[in-house]
């Protein structure tokens, strides 16, 4: 018979070596307000997954992909391994003819290299929505082209997702059309929750008008906690420009990073193995990203879960992510910026100054220049006149800009405001990245009913003779 005095030692045995749970570790982290790496080897908690997007090409645009390789160096820094890491990126800059540095990357004045060891799992054309979705989903199946590596997550993993990119209402840009439809985004979102392959996720978005991804469509239940560049109706911030201040090297022509996305990097870049919470970096980014003057700033917004932002950092980006090259280089002064949809033409015009006089290379550029303006303007004159046309000379433009009750989305039929875009695009070209912005008019004419005819008709009627060009969706693809 065996003593209940050995049984009682072997009771004690068991508690001293049984790992502390993962609620216990959390409590811990929570009384910290941190969480060290010793805590998190303790928990029983799975991994964490990592998926970085930079949802555009051309270098012009080179702050995007500069922003991912940035947070990819940040995650790798802290312990995550490459295996869960997935790295969306074109993959057209670093060696890019205009790079002043090829085969680097820099996200920061200072110029410390972003570029070298990351992971080039989905680059050129399979950068798509659909790929995006069967990524975050873990279905290897659907995913054509790319590396094939997927969130193959488990119920105790966590989830870190970072987006950058040109956004409008309701959508977040691609590469490759069509884009990122927000109702498109919630339901992968909800499927992966249903499916009860992560413990918790974490979603950070730079682009304009990114809190209408989330605005009345995430729930708070889904134990996501979401922080965006903006709210739902405002433009996000291109920094680190030529002519600006902090400027880049002058040998760059380009933005390197934008506010919001360098703000919460640079943050976790001082970062040690007990860093700060997630709701301490909203905060700090907060403050950061509004720069001063909201007319040159934006709202960062928080949705979903709000009770993860009590959590380390450290648990979505890795723990003793510190040691950083450089330093944060704001101070009390504003950042010069530009907004996100006019970063291209501060290139751009750069480009053109620094060309000979009257050589043939600078006469292209003028012209490419003309026609990027002329078809803006073209976007803009016919929004206009087809909201016209719909409700009114008197009434078009208040209807198209009318913003919904906070706690609303942008649009309730999501497949009437597709059919809206492509019978657009059809008709007066492609949106671009700068007509994103007339999301919002599109999704007004479905809360207003219009139908699919009657905006074939007034389309027709304002953009009949127009030549679209290059812009023909035919070419380029239609943006839904």
């Amino acid at each position: 018979m065996v003593s209940w005095h050995l049984v009682l030692k072997l009771k004690l045995l068991m508690l001293i070596l049984t790992p502390p749970s993962s609620e216990g570790a959390r409590l811990s982290c929570q009384l910290k307000g941190s969480c060290s790496l010793d805590v998190a080897q303790g928990e029983k908690d799975g991994i964490t997954w990592a998926v970085l997007v930079a949802g555009s090409n051309g270098y012009y645009n080179y702050r995007h992909q500069a922003d991912v390789c940035h947070a990819y160096q940040i995650l790798k820094r802290g312990g995550l391994k490459d295996e869960n890491i997935i790295v969306f990126m074109y993959d057209d800059i670093a060696n890019h003819k205009s790079n002043p540095k090829p085969g680097v990357i820099i996200n920061n004045p200072k110029g410390h290299d972003v570029y070298t060891g990351v992971p080039k799992d989905y680059t050129g054309d399979s950068i798509t929505s659909a790929n995006l979705y069967a990524v975050l989903l873990g279905d290897k199946k659907s995913v054509k082209g790319g590396s094939g590596k997927v969130v193959d997550s488990k119920p105790n993993d966590r989830i870190f997702i970072y987006y950058t990119d040109h956004g409008g209402p309701g959508t977040l840009g691609m590469p490759n059309l069509p884009n990122v439809y927000a109702k498109d985004f919630i339901e992968v979102l909800e499927k992966k929750h249903a499916a009860g392959t992560y413990k918790e996720m974490v979603i950070y978005v730079e682009s304009c008008e990114s809190g209408s991804i989330f605005e009345g469509l995430l729930k708070e239940n889904m134990n996501i906690y979401v922080t965006t560049a903006s709210n739902a109706d405002e433009n996000s911030w291109g920094t680190y420009c030529p002519g600006m201040e902090p400027p880049p090297p002058p040998e760059y022509d380009t933005c390197l990073g934008d506010l919001y996305s360098v703000s919460w990097m640079e943050d976790s870049d001082q970062q040690d193995s007990d860093g700060e919470t997630l709701g301490q970096q909203y905060k700090k980014v907060k403050v950061r990203t509004y720069n001063h003057n909201s007319s040159q700033g934006s709202h960062v917004m928080e949705y979903g879960t709000k009770d993860i932002r009590s959590e380390s950092i450290s648990f979505y980006q890795g723990f003793g992510a510190s040691n950083a090259a450089y330093d944060m280089l704001i101070n009390e002064a504003p950042m010069g910026v530009v907004n996100q949809r006019d970063a291209d033409l501060v290139f751009f015009q750069r480009k053109y100054e620094k060309m000979i006089e009257e050589s043939q290379e600078k006469a292209d550029m003028l012209k490419q220049i003309n026609d990027i303006k002329s078809h803006r303007s073209h976007l803009d004159s016919s929004v206009d006149a087809i909201g016209a046309q719909l409700f009114g000379s008197g009434n078009g433009f208040l209807v198209l800009n009318s913003l919904r009750a906070q706690g609303k989305p942008i649009v309730d039929d999501w497949g009437c405001l597709k059919s809206m875009v492509r019978v657009y695009e059809t008709h007066c070209g492609v949106l671009t990245q700068y007509g994103m912005k007339h999301m919002r008019a599109f999704a007004n004419m479905c809360n207003q009913k219009v139908t699919e005819e009657a905006m074939v008709a007034a389309t027709v009627d304002v953009c009949g003779e127009h030549d679209v060009g290059q812009w023909s969706p035919l070419k380029i693809g239609y943006s839904a």
